[in-house]
């Protein structure tokens, strides 16, 4: 049984895709090749529109109805013809936001400063339609921009030709007309897609001062679709990273959460250290991954980035807070090591160590309060575990950010972090164990765990005979009691004093 709002979508579709007779009676032609692109018929591509989101056909629909230009763009479309489940979907129209907004009314809000969009919503789903964005010929219609050439604001509309020449990769500037089901390719982005290259529209330079995160995006498309880097955008990394220092730290925390949590955390890491962007945003940790010694530092974000993409694979779970803390143990460890040779008590070298580390993140890749305060606990629980005396194991047993914790400190374990501390070789296993453990087991383990803790401190054996005998100390006497007052029952029974 097909559903109304299934019926109702493929009559919309149907009356679109369907060329329709003039008045003369002749048929309407397909629409004219933008100057500048080559239209791929539907025969010679293998997007069909079976594959596209519902709210995205609606949309579509809407503003094809309404008398506007509007097409599928960007990922969406490169993806599907990559054979991939698209993230989210992207629209591309001559409408302005206002007119969009109008159309859907309730479902639709603006958003956005730099360039405004419109979010439409159907459900869970979010369909985000942008107007053709232009390159401002006049002094009222240029985009802002900062010293270095980085854009500030662009609220600049164009036409379609435009839009296409704005875009950054070659792979992103396809365009799927619903109308004819045809692909408009302004840059021979297809080709690109089918040789598994990744090549910019324009200056790779120039592109990069307009948008320093256009670095960051390149590296992650190259990890995600595992393309091959054109030379000209690998080389104008170089000259341009440090560029990253003018973007707002809160959108760097942004873009570095979709290059470590969305299933190419390790290729994405990978590239990040070729390229020195990792050093741009990370140069304390860089600086310690460099050292000779660091080989578990290097292990510990080997297994952290492989476990994560291994949980997305999954369909698990992934929290930044846990992630993070790995990505910048290495660095805690060296810091909290400098404050400790300063004789600073470990507890505190620790904190310190944390509350610097993070004040330096922020004036680079700014971590939110809401992910700083799990990474600061899941680093405070760490020296707890070697405390395995009386009621601390139940006390950190219960605590709410254990389970974090226990697996950062397996992560440490296996990295080889305890190679050089033989005491705490098996720390992870002795948690494991009494986490299954019953009440005798858990006392067995810490009765176990007492006797480990005692054995590195033997006897001293017998002190150096002088040749004298010690006498033996004596006690210190307590004050006698005051004398007892004597009571008239004592008179009566001739115990007391007689005058």
């Amino acid at each position: 049984m097909v559903s109304l709002k299934r019926f109702t979508d493929e009559v919309l579709q149907s009356a679109i895709e369907t060329p329709q007779p003039d008045p003369e009676g002749t048929m309407v032609v397909a629409p004219a090749v933008p100057v500048g692109a080559r239209r791929i018929p539907r025969e010679e591509h293998c997007l069909s529109r079976r594959q596209i989101s519902s709210g995205a056909l609606q949309v579509l629909n809407t503003l094809h109805q309404a008398g506007h230009q509007a097409y599928l763009v960007g990922g969406s479309v490169r993806d599907l013809l990559l054979g991939r489940e698209p993230k989210d979907y992207d629209v591309a129209t001559d409408a302005r936001p206002e007119q969009v907004r109008k159309l859907f009314r309730r479902n639709a809000r603006l958003i956005g400063r730099r360039f405004i969009l419109v979010h439409v919503q159907f459900g869970p789903e979010i369909v985000e339609v942008a107007t053709f964005r232009g390159q401002g010929e006049s002094a009222e219609e240029t985009s802002e921009r900062s010293a270095s050439g980085r854009i500030l604001a662009d609220n600049v509309y164009g036409s379609l030709e435009e839009d296409a020449g704005r875009r950054d990769f070659t792979a992103n500037a396809l365009y799927y007309n619903i109308a004819d089901r045809s692909i408009l390719d302004f840059a021979d982005g297809l080709t690109d897609l089918q040789a598994g290259r990744l090549r910019m529209i324009g200056d790779p330079e120039q592109r990069y001062r307009e948008d320093p995160v256009r670095m960051l995006r390149a590296v992650r498309f190259a990890a995600k679709l595992g393309f091959q880097m054109d030379a000209a955008v690998e080389a104008a990394i170089a000259p341009c990273r440090d560029l990253l220092l003018e973007v707002p730290s809160a959108r760097l925390f942004e873009e570095t959460i979709k290059l470590f949590l969305t299933g190419h955390a390790q290729s994405s890491f990978d590239l990040l250290r070729r390229t020195g962007l990792f050093a741009a945003l990370f140069p304390h940790l860089d600086r310690v991954l460099d050292a000779a010694e660091a080989e578990s530092a290097r292990e510990l974000l080997r297994l952290a980035l492989e476990g994560t993409d291994q949980r997305v694979l999954l369909g698990k779970s992934v929290t930044p807070a846990f992630l993070f803390a790995a990505l910048l143990w290495p660095a805690l460890q060296a810091q909290r090591q400098h404050l400790e040779a300063q004789d600073k008590p470990a507890n505190v070298a620790l904190q310190q160590a944390a509350a610097e580390l993070l004040e330096e993140s922020r004036g680079r890749v700014a971590i939110p309060r809401r992910f700083a305060l799990p990474m600061r606990e899941i680093w405070d629980l760490q020296p707890r575990f070697t405390r395995r005396g009386g009621r601390r194991p139940y006390a950190l047993l219960a605590h709410p950010r254990f389970r974090a914790a226990f697996d950062f400190l397996l992560l440490r374990q296996q990295s080889g972090e305890f190679v050089d501390h033989p005491e705490l070789a098996g720390l992870g296993t002795w948690w494991t164990e009494f986490q299954e453990a019953d009440s005798e087991g858990r006392k067995a383990l810490m009765e176990q765990a007492r006797r480990e803790d005692a054995a590195p401190e033997a006897p001293l054996g017998p002190l150096p005979s002088s040749g004298l005998r010690r006498r033996p100390r004596r006690r210190r006497r307590k004050p006698s009691r005051l004398a007892r007052v004597p009571s008239a029952a004592d008179d009566a029974s001739g115990n007391g004093t007689t005058g």
